[in-house]
């Protein structure tokens, strides 16, 4: 570990010795709605944060979605708000290049004041579920897929977001033109930008599509062997198309569904395993996968009903879930087939792989990949056999719902036998009383809708 750093810190030193003309170093951790929160330091004072880490509150990891503490986690006045130590991630210190100033920027991650893991953090939690899989010499590789809507700054009369306006005729993007090249074309200056700035961040950015909403765009990272670093990548991609967009005067979202008559965001995430040997754990029985593979996915499936907080953790999250919208509504799995939660793309041997379909784009990834991989080696060690796999549109089959709604899914998370056990009692407890915390709230308002419907009419 202190070789890490060294490592970690020596890289740090020869970036800032190589770019003078930085001013700033953003280093920011991730909290559990997957915000990222920190500090801006100056640049000529950023190394004490590879040399003895960045000192913050640990109940920064447990905030609402609106920054505010949650005084029922334990972690606030129990505790006298005690800080923890933020150490470091690699490669350390990484460029801004959508900053006025030139920036940069570091992801931290959070530990107990003494230097063990403080399993309140996203991505400590990750660790440890990756540790358990390697002590069953089991390896997991991931890519993660984004979407996500850029709009204009404005608004309409309602406060409701607008796309932009098309280049050549001035009118506003109405429509969705999936995987028209013309799209792309006409955005061509911000993915300019966007990949020239995933390659100043070594983020292996891979294709870029127009989907299927107006101005509604898919980018994919490269398979990442390491869990971990898939996760800190994408919160870096996101960090980044939104610094992008902003350079262009536009605003990139990842809410799960901005528009409720659009289709939604999704993020969707390709996983495999590898074993001790660097083979595809998941591969055999021809073109069917291996006996391990549908154990994995059968815990998945047995899973998804405690899981699906993290896959939806937010009001708005629910929303992405109707039918025949491309967010699958049902706990099912099929070979190529994209009604279903867990689709099974058609490579095998060494690219054998599961897609998993139901987080929206504004979920946590760390919370995400934990939460399959909580189910995976649930299925992997009961040695669970899935249902059979579903051929024609899940969206009329008769498996289980995945569209339990907000209250109930946090519930069927914080009372199941599975995932808040292998969550841990600190992560379930802190993680419970934020989401609570949000739907007392959220409760409280009261909506445009409900005004225009019922402030006159009785």
């Amino acid at each position: 570990m202190a070789d890490k750093a060294g490592k970690i810190a020596d890289q740090a030193r020869a970036f800032l010795d190589a770019a003078p003309d930085v001013k700033f170093v953003d280093a920011f951790l991730t909290d559990l709605n997957g915000v990222t929160r920190g500090k801006r330091l100056p640049a000529k004072g950023a190394m004490k944060i590879f040399e003895s880490g960045l000192r913050l509150p640990r109940s920064l990891v447990g905030v609402d979605i609106w920054g505010g503490d949650v005084f029922d986690n334990g972690l606030v006045v129990d505790t006298g708000d005690s800080d923890g130590i933020c150490i470091a991630l690699e490669p350390g210190l990484l460029p801004a290049p959508w900053t006025k100033q030139p920036t940069a920027q570091a992801q931290l991650m959070m530990c107990e004041a003494d230097g063990a893991p403080f399993l309140g953090d996203p991505r400590q939690l990750l660790a440890e579920m990756q540790r358990r899989l390697g002590a069953l010499d089991l390896f997991p590789v991931a890519a993660l897929e984004l979407e996500f809507y850029l709009l204009s700054g404005d608004a309409d009369e309602n406060g409701r977001p607008l796309t932009p306006k098309a280049k050549f005729n001035g009118r506003r993007v109405v429509d969705g033109r999936v995987y028209a090249m013309s799209e792309i074309d006409a955005y061509s200056d911000f993915f300019s930008d966007l990949y020239a700035a995933c390659d100043a961040q070594q983020l292996p950015l891979d294709t870029a599509v127009i989907e299927a909403g107006p101005s509604q765009f898919e980018v994919n990272l490269k398979h990442q062997p390491d869990i971990l670093r898939a996760a800190d990548q994408a919160i870096l991609l996101k960090r980044a198309i939104k610094g992008v967009a902003a350079q262009h005067g536009l605003i990139a979202s990842f809410m799960a569904k901005p528009f409720g008559d659009m289709p939604g965001n999704g993020m969707h995430v390709h996983m495999s395993m590898l074993d001790k040997n660097g083979a595809n754990a998941f591969d055999g029985d021809g073109d069917k996968g291996g006996a391990l593979f549908k154990n994995a996915i059968a815990g998945l499936i047995a899973t998804a009903p405690e899981a699906m907080i993290f896959f939806a953790p937010h009001l708005n999250s629910w929303r992405r879930f109707q039918e025949s919208s491309h967010a699958p509504t049902r706990a099912t799995w099929g070979y190529e087939n994209r009604t279903a939660a867990i689709r099974v793309p058609a490579d095998t041997g060494a690219n054998r792989r599961f897609e998993h379909r139901v987080s929206g784009a504004d979920a946590n990834p760390y919370l995400v990949l934990a939460a399959l991989l909580a189910g995976a080696l649930h299925g992997i060690e009961k040695k669970l056999a899935p249902p059979a796999a579903l051929e024609g549109n899940a969206y009329k089959s008769d498996a289980p719902k995945l569209s339990l709604g907000w209250r109930a899914a946090l519930d069927a998370f914080s009372g199941g036998s599975v995932m808040a056990p292998a969550f841990g009692d600190l992560m379930s407890r802190v993680f419970t009383a934020l989401k609570r915390q949000e739907m007392t709230i959220a409760d409280r308002r009261v909506t445009d809708f409900e005004y225009d419907s019922y402030l006159q009419v009785f």
